[in-house]
């Protein structure tokens, strides 16, 4: 399984942007698709998962990030506006293999993890 992730970039706070994560290869009718990300010094961090027509958002971004997946097309994308510096942060696109969208959480152990793109939000 690849996953390529694109739309990163630089945006002055109160911006927007969309990252968009492409899956190929071998995948099950039914899994889950996240988006994390990590900021240099912080832990890695839950950003939204999709699965079953089912989404679900970290606190941090509930409210101005959206996320719309194409169950056809196995895309992922993230809608992201009213972006803070606090956004600053490399993200990941991930996958895991579950039927059960329970399963489709933060906790959870991803199987494949895109290379990442760079979000920097500047004051």
């Amino acid at each position: 399984v690849d996953l390529v992730e694109s739309g990163g970039g630089s945006v002055q706070a109160g911006g927007s942007l969309i990252l968009s994560c492409s899956a190929s290869g071998d995948l099950p009718a039914t899994y889950c698709m996240a988006w994390f990300r990590q900021a240099p010094g912080s832990e890695r961090e839950g950003v939204g998962t999709a699965s079953n027509g089912r989404v679900f958002y970290g606190d941090a971004v509930r409210g101005r990030f959206t996320l719309s997946r194409d169950y056809a097309k196995n895309t992922l994308d993230l809608e992201m506006n009213s972006l803070q510096p606090s956004d600053t942060a490399m993200y990941y696109c991930a996958v895991k293999f579950t039927s059960y969208a329970h399963l489709c959480s933060f906790h959870s152990q991803y199987d494949f993890w895109g290379r990442g793109v760079q979000v920097t939000v500047s004051s």
